[in-house]
């Protein structure tokens, strides 16, 4: 298999946070040997449209999609509604439907947090450093899809 081809579509919502989270995702696709884009959309809910979109999932034509696999970036922290709740319930179920239903290599990083504190836990680099797993975790996706792509 070539190197790998990431889409990473975040919601920069939390701009430092999202930044953060962001090069934890880079410096692990960089090291191994992945290439990547990045796509910024307005926040949490919108990372799946987007991630369909760049998949070619609404197009009619037989043009593949150009990317080996996708990192969703994201942070939904609680607030004084259920908002909340709503954001990160329908973008977890419309990722994993992505996944499980197109066959799509995700790297899922839409995390919840509390509050800020709980954020930046996730998101340094020198702490969590969930960003390292969402790419690890697409690049495995990668591998397993890449192991059943010819299987009869």
């Amino acid at each position: 298999m070539s190197k790998p081809h990431i889409l990473i579509v975040e919601a920069p919502y939390y701009t430092e946070l999202a930044a953060e989270l962001r090069a934890g995702v880079i410096e692990a696709l960089d090291a191994a040997g992945a290439t990547h884009e990045i796509l910024a959309v307005p926040g949490a809910f919108e990372v799946p449209a987007a991630i369909a979109h760049a998949a070619g999932l609404f197009r009619e034509d037989e043009t593949g999609c150009p990317y080996d696999g996708f990192c969703a970036l994201g942070f939904v922290i609680r607030g004084e509604t259920t908002h909340f709740d709503l954001v990160s319930e329908a973008a977890t179920s419309a990722l994993q439907e992505l996944a499980v239903r197109d066959g799509l290599a995700i790297g899922y990083g839409i995390f919840t947090a509390e509050n800020d504190e709980q954020a930046w836990a996730r998101a340094r680099r020198t702490e969590k450093n969930k960003g390292r797993e969402v790419a690890e975790a697409c690049l495995a996706m990668v591998k397993v899809k890449a192991r059943f792509a010819d299987a009869p």
